[in-house]
């Protein structure tokens, strides 16, 4: 949000753009300002005053720019990859347990893509084979660990059934599913920091996929916090998956193919998250090499 539209925003919006702990940091700071004030009015020591000014303001700006998320692509990655395109997506959700009626649109999807593609044809698809070829440069093997998008395709064509989790993790492989991209899809309030960097995962790196324990990334292209990895095409990490409690929603499609179809899978997923997860407070930014843009779907 525009620091120029921040203090102009409904009390209840504003609130909305922070995680508990940092609503209560802002309070803090926000208070020790009005003792300032107060202070000031009682002419107490001057010194004093200054210094809590300074510390209250340092406080209030920090805390605020914790709430804005940078994403970057790392040299490494956007070399090898010169054709990358991510689309960066926060929103405020309010999730829930698996919902009928998107599962509904699951299912129709399912069908669809029963009747117009073969199981030999999917890692040829231009979404999917884009990320298998970015593994490949890496040193990794895409047939051992498959791009998510790719898993999910060939679970429909061997006709496994699609776990079902919540209204939020189902409608991310929803779509993954139609798109061909594999999407990240992360709690923001449980992103450590304010910076995350797409970079190449290394030996001996720990990472516990969701569902898979611990999984050796390396080689495999991966988003870093301030404390390690919490996502790769092929699974998310545990330490910052989506439950039924997360309301602030992080999501990146990442787009190996290019620019072309990305910005249709950020409007599909923009009108799934407003029907279905009330989504407000929606933010959106495309990332290609050390180049950023903000754009509205």
């Amino acid at each position: 949000m525009p620091l120029y539209n921040f203090f102009t925003t409904g009390i209840g919006e504003v609130a909305g753009l922070f995680s508990l702990t940092h609503l209560i940091y802002v309070l803090i700071a926000i208070a020790i300002i009005l003792v300032v004030i107060f202070l000031t009015r009682n002419k107490t020591n001057q010194q004093l005053l200054k210094y809590l000014k300074i510390i209250s303001i340092t406080f209030l700006v920090l805390e605020i720019l914790k709430i804005m998320l940078q994403v970057s692509i790392s040299e490494k990655v956007a070399n090898e990859c010169p054709d990358l395109c991510i689309l960066v997506l926060t929103c405020k959700v309010k999730n829930t347990e698996s919902d009928e009626q998107l599962w509904e649109e699951i299912k129709e999807e399912e069908e669809r893509i029963r009747t117009s593609m073969k199981l030999e044809q999917i890692n040829k698809w231009l979404p999917i084979q884009a990320t298998r070829q970015a593994y490949k440069r890496f040193g990794k093997d895409p047939n051992r660990y498959r791009p998510s998008a790719e898993s999910l395709r060939r679970r429909i064509l061997r006709e496994l059934p699609l776990y079902k989790v919540d209204t939020l993790v189902d409608l991310i492989n929803l779509v993954s599913i139609r798109s061909g991209y594999s999407i990240g899809g992360f709690d923001a309030d449980k992103v450590n920091g304010n910076k995350l960097v797409l970079g190449v995962g290394e030996e001996g790196e720990v990472y516990h996929g969701i569902g898979r324990g611990e999984l050796n990334i390396a080689g495999l292209p991966v988003y870093r916090d301030g404390i390690g990895g919490i996502g790769t095409p092929t699974s998310d990490e545990e330490r910052t998956k989506i439950s039924l409690e997360t309301t602030h929603l992080l999501m990146i499609i990442n787009g190996y193919s290019g620019f072309d179809g990305l910005i249709d899978a950020g409007k599909y997923a923009i009108s799934l998250l407003s029907k279905y997860v009330s989504a407000t407070n929606i933010e959106i930014k495309v990332i290609q090499g050390k180049e950023q843009k903000k754009i509205v779907l």
